[in-house]
């Protein structure tokens, strides 16, 4: 793996793994939408207004590194099923189901879909989602309020007991962008904040302008049409990974993203041009090659590592084994995030070890 300098330099800062954050933000958007309350203080723009700042880093390398790009491109090509967003799937007399890569947010190209998944989606009986409560998600927040243990510090910390005065001044600066004091964020856990401010403005904006992301039109679209409507997780199940997070690892995950500013929008354009490309698999390897830095390379601890499992292998088996009920009855649209579908543990993978055809579909 190579260490990219220049259009990437920020993430030289960094004293922890970026793209676990990265990988956080991506594959636990959807639970993480319930942050976009906390929004509604900020400017609301009309939604055909709202416009993403940010560069695309794959441009970027094609024109300052060539020659790194096309070692990125080389490991992306040898990441296996990386190479669609929609799986025809088939075992058995059962009809046909699809498996559908999504993205949790609501750019109107992401939400559109492609014809064949909008067809898919039109003529199956029942619609699947990570997340069944993403179809009441004011409900969802709701009762997740309820238990402070998911979002409050605990004993009467607060964030300015955790975090030194220069990473405290980044964070209010961030904050301040987005005209939120710091004092409404003293007593939530850092988990919540790096979750939020990770979070572009533009998305933030486009939410609280009344706009859907994917999955959640998905959803109601499903119920409104009489379809069965199921989930693969719960959005507690989703929180808690992060939540359970040791504190110090949650304090340095901030500290580095309140750092990070502009990048945290580049990284956000490119996933969603890589996404509208259907080049999901050249996502992380161009993102790990960006963030591997030789000077912190061995600052993983076996917690850390542990989570990663969570975050993305561990969630990966458990989805492919409650899915596959689903799937037995036939003619089910599933829809998860991209992420999850390519690997030698992801869920196209997984599914094929159960017995299952899964063709990609272009």
């Amino acid at each position: 793996m190579i260490f990219i300098a220049a259009p990437l330099e920020p993430f030289k800062r960094l004293r922890f793994d970026w793209p676990l954050l990265t990988a956080a933000v991506a594959h636990l958007l959807l639970a993480l939408s319930f942050v976009i309350v906390l929004a509604l203080a900020t400017t609301r723009a009309q939604a055909q207004d709202i416009v993403c700042s940010g560069s695309n880093l794959v441009d970027t390398l094609a024109e300052e590194q060539p020659d790194a790009l096309a070692q990125i491109m080389a490991e992306a090509e040898a990441v296996p099923n990386g190479e669609s967003l929609l799986w025809r799937v088939e075992k058995g007399s059962s009809e046909p189901s699809w498996l559908y890569g999504t993205m949790h947010v609501s750019d109107p190209r992401v939400v559109e879909m492609t014809d064949a998944a909008r067809d898919a989606y039109d003529r199956a009986d029942t619609i699947v989602v990570e997340v069944k409560e993403v179809a009441d998600l004011e409900s969802a927040m709701a009762a997740l309020m309820t238990d402070p243990s998911l979002t409050m510090l605990p004993d009467g910390k607060t964030i300015s007991d955790l975090l030194s005065a220069e990473n405290l001044a980044e964070l209010e600066a961030v904050l301040d962008e987005r005209g939120l004091p710091l004092s409404f964020f003293t007593r939530m856990k850092p988990w919540l904040i790096f979750s939020m401010i990770s979070i572009p403005d533009c998305e933030m904006q486009r939410r609280a302008s009344g706009l859907e992301f994917l999955d959640m039109k998905l959803a109601g679209e499903a119920l409104q049409r009489g379809k069965r409507l199921e989930g693969l997780e719960t959005i507690e199940e989703q929180v808690s990974i992060l939540s359970n997070l040791p504190l110090d690892v949650q304090v340095t995950l901030l500290a580095d993203t309140a750092a990070l500013g502009p990048v945290l929008d580049d990284v956000y354009v490119t996933m969603t041009e890589l996404y509208l490309d259907q080049n999901i698999a050249l996502y992380m390897p161009l993102i790990m090659s960006a963030a591997v830095n030789p000077d912190v390379a061995d600052d993983k601890t076996g917690i850390y590592a542990r989570f990663e499992r969570d975050l993305i292998d561990t969630r990966n088996h458990t989805m492919a084994e409650r899915v596959q009920p689903m799937l037995e009855s036939g003619n089910a649209f599933i829809a998860v995030g991209a992420l999850h579908l390519p690997g030698e543990e992801g869920l196209v993978a997984l599914l094929r070890d159960a017995g299952y055809t899964v063709t990609p579909v272009r």
